[in-house]
């Protein structure tokens, strides 16, 4: 490529490569987009307390010889602010009865590490409460059934839960409780006006009843409840001709 030059040539200068790079013309650079801010999860290595808090619960099943003492201790989060709260960390189970030593320390150190992991640790309850006894369950003080002695740990679990403020169990309204204690009167009512009719003797089938029934009336409940099937207490009676809980206002009828 030829280039013609009209003028007196008074010097010149060897171009570099880097000189070429600089004479390019620079585009206006695009505008740039408002930094986002980065989500951040927030996280901690949560290690033992020297002191934790708790409470100790004891389970005394027929299954079982001796006594279960079931200790449950409870990290403090935040500490002294408005935000405190406590949170499940470990759990102890000691008994007298080592025939299932083993089974029992695997199942408070599965636990125990859930519960440091933290989250929803809620799931453990029902979990528990859903394991059955070939052997078949048992009643507990109170006419409750228990289908077996770990579904009771899991209710014990479930009540420390709802005294720490971790699970909130619905509260009965008022209507509810007003139909339970009518329906209690009146199946009461009802009794004692058969107990009292001269016509009704003593028969050795209602006698054997009667006695079969002592747990219930312990209880609180009205001899002759049956287990109802949404609360598991023995508290289902039947009142003209549909069977109410007297414990959790469940009724077949709606």
């Amino acid at each position: 490529m030829s280039i013609k030059i009209d003028q007196k040539i008074t010097g010149y200068n060897v171009v570099k490569p880097e000189d070429k790079v600089a004479a390019t013309p620079v585009a206006p650079a695009a505008a740039k987009e408002p930094r986002q801010a980065e989500v951040i999860q927030m996280h901690e290595s949560v290690e033992r307390p020297e002191t934790l808090v708790g409470s100790t619960f004891k389970v005394k099943s027929p299954l079982f010889e001796h006594a279960l003492y079931v200790t449950i201790n409870d990290i403090v989060l935040n500490a002294g602010t408005r935000h405190e709260q406590r949170r499940p960390f470990e759990i102890f189970i000691n008994s007298k009865n080592m025939d299932h030593f083993q089974w029992i320390v695997a199942l408070t150190r599965l636990m125990s590490a859930v519960f440091r992991k933290g989250g929803d640790v809620t799931f453990i309850v029902e979990e528990l409460k859903a394991v059955f006894d070939p052997r078949g369950g048992y009643f507990k003080a109170g006419g409750v059934y228990m289908p077996s002695i770990v579904a009771e740990i899991g209710a014990v679990i479930e009540q420390h839960m709802k005294n720490i403020g971790l699970i909130h169990a619905p509260e009965m309204d008022d209507a509810t409780r007003k139909l339970i204690a009518e329906k209690r009167a009146a199946y009461e009512a009802a009794g004692a006006k058969k107990n009292s009719d001269p016509a009704v003797g003593a028969h050795p089938v209602r006698d054997a009843s009667a006695a079969a029934s002592s747990d219930t009336e312990s209880s609180g409940f009205p001899p002759g409840a049956t287990l109802c099937a949404k609360c598991n207490t023995q508290a289902l009676v039947l009142m003209d001709g549909c069977q109410t809980c007297l414990n959790c206002g469940y009724s077949k009828c709606g």
